[in-house]
């Protein structure tokens, strides 16, 4: 939209079809082609409207060509600026892709997005992406605690609730801002987790309102440091595969 009103100063925006895999593959889709009303209607679509993915670049030293490939589709296409949202990866990509241009005479002035739901960032008050999850766990929360109060009588007085967060626990205490009258244990992935203290927690919960709710990060460990979902595996990313915290 700025780009319109400031053609005289800006050139052509274009967004990678999917992210940075868009921008790899040549995969450009030149804004400047769409009409005022689809640009006005990106206010109000889901942040994916280009598409995403879930795609790390390796180091430098492993895998140079791609981001020798990320600068050259760069220069055939002009260029100058490359804007690049999400999370702590990203913004060493943005990094890598500022330092390698440097090198290949066509330096790039490479701008990091902070967005992630976990809102994580270091000097980051608020990432972009916290707000619509951390209403969604609040809302969630509140809707599953009234489901499992209305059964508790005869039926299940406890319900689990796993979110997202391997280190830090913002979406779990989103959950927090449920009304006060409803019994809600939150487990962060900050605090090891105390058995004892948790079970006597929920216990006197059920025996004082009748049932519990649960908000547990994935992220949530051991005293000892041990993820309680570890599986042993590690994702695309090198991180421990995490998932199925709640049945344990």
């Amino acid at each position: 939209e700025t780009a319109h009103k400031h053609s005289d100063q800006i050139g052509t925006v274009y967004a990678g079809k999917n992210g940075i895999i868009g921008a790899l593959t040549e995969d450009l889709i030149d804004t400047s082609k769409e009409s005022n009303a689809d640009i006005q209607s990106l206010k109000h679509t889901p942040s994916g409207g280009f598409g995403s993915c879930r795609y790390k670049m390796k180091s430098l030293e492993i895998n140079k060509a791609e981001y020798e490939r990320l600068i050259k589709v760069f220069r055939a296409h002009d260029i100058g600026y490359f804007f690049y949202n999400g999370g702590g990866d990203s913004a060493d990509t943005c990094l890598k892709v500022s330092q390698l241009s440097e090198s290949m005479k066509y330096p790039i002035q490479a701008i990091h997005i902070p967005k992630t739901i976990d809102n994580d960032l270091p000097i980051t008050d608020n990432c972009p992406g916290f707000g619509s999850v951390a209403k969604y766990i609040a809302v969630s929360t509140m809707e599953a605690s009234f489901d499992v109060a209305s059964m508790a009588a005869t039926s299940t007085k406890i319900f689990v609730l796993e979110v997202m967060g391997r280190h830090a626990g913002w979406i779990a205490a989103a959950a927090g801002l449920v009304d006060d009258s409803i019994p809600v244990v939150i487990l962060f992935p900050e605090v090891g987790l105390d058995k004892n203290k948790f079970l006597a927690k929920v216990k006197r919960n059920v025996k004082v309102f009748g049932y519990c709710t649960i908000v547990v990060s994935e992220g949530t460990k051991w005293p000892d440091g041990r993820f309680l979902a570890e599986q042993n595996t590690h994702d695309d990313f090198g991180h421990a595969q995490l998932g199925g915290v709640a049945p344990v």
